[in-house]
């Protein structure tokens, strides 16, 4: 909910000791403002027991700005215990504004999911998915726990990843296309259907060999089969070997070994 300005030191200053606010500084005048002010508004009513926000008149609050900096607006300030803990200016899009938010004031299970992260990190994905389980018992929509515990989960129980991400919303571009690589990956391991409908051909087998390989988790073998299936067939089954290769290098990211060994020789084959 979306509160004016009465008193900064009361609905500002005070209020933040009990609960973040978000000033938003605007003026009538400003069209980057008219276009933020809805997406503010709206994810403040969304999210009112995390946040507060007041918006600030910057025209009739001159003084008020020039004390906190404000160049130029739209800016919002986070205040936590009566001080800006973080802001940024311009009008952003609500996903950008909902990673911002993730990042600066974190819920509970936002910072499991960061403790997660830093599990994967370290190369504990069992401790990280049960971080992620804690995570969803806590906020059964968190949607960046759900894609990440479907990335862990996808060759292991393709069906399982699947159900993860029924009717999510991904908050990033980036997430968008991890997203459908799991999406896509799931699809071609927990259907027999897939298999007994793979059209006869030269690629056939070591796209079946891939698949294989991908159930095992010998990602350099998945590959080097795909690889196979494109100097064989550039296009078996609707361009299939091209797809689920570009799957799997999202999936893995481009710092692990086999993107960063495989990933060039990869793309020349598709040209």
């Amino acid at each position: 909910m979306a509160y004016d300005l009465v008193d900064f030191e009361k609905d500002v200053i005070q209020a933040s000791r009990q609960k973040p606010v978000l000033v938003d500084f605007w003026a009538p005048w400003c069209g980057p403002c008219r276009m933020l002010s809805p997406v503010l508004e709206k994810l403040a009513d969304a999210h009112q027991a995390n946040w507060t926000l007041v918006k600030v008149n910057s025209d009739e609050q001159q003084e008020l700005s020039a004390r906190y900096g404000v160049r130029g607006i739209p800016n919002v300030k986070l205040f936590v215990d009566g001080l800006v803990v973080d802001e940024f200016t311009g009008a952003l899009p609500e996903h950008a504004i909902l990673e911002w938010l993730e990042k600066a004031i974190p819920s509970e299970a936002g910072k499991l999911v960061e403790r997660a992260r830093q599990e994967l990190a370290a190369g504990e994905s069992i401790r990280a998915q049960r971080v992620l389980e804690e995570a969803l018992d806590m906020d059964q929509n968190h949607a960046e726990a759900k894609i990440l515990l479907a990335k862990l989960r996808v060759l292991e129980q393709p069906q399982r990843a699947s159900e993860l991400l029924e009717g999510i919303e991904a908050p990033t571009p980036e997430a968008v296309q991890l997203t459908d690589a799991i999406l896509l990956v799931s699809s071609v391991l927990s259907t027999e259907e897939h298999e007994q409908d793979l059209p006869d051909g030269p690629g056939k087998e070591p796209y079946l060999a891939a698949l294989s390989c991908l159930r095992s988790r010998n990602y350099e073998c998945a590959i080097a089969e795909l690889l196979e299936v494109l100097l064989k067939d550039r296009y078996y089954a609707e361009d299939a070997a091209r797809r689920v290769g570009l799957a799997l290098f999202t999936l893995l990211g481009p710092e692990h070994p086999v993107s960063v060994a495989k990933r060039r020789m990869f793309d020349m084959y598709l040209y």
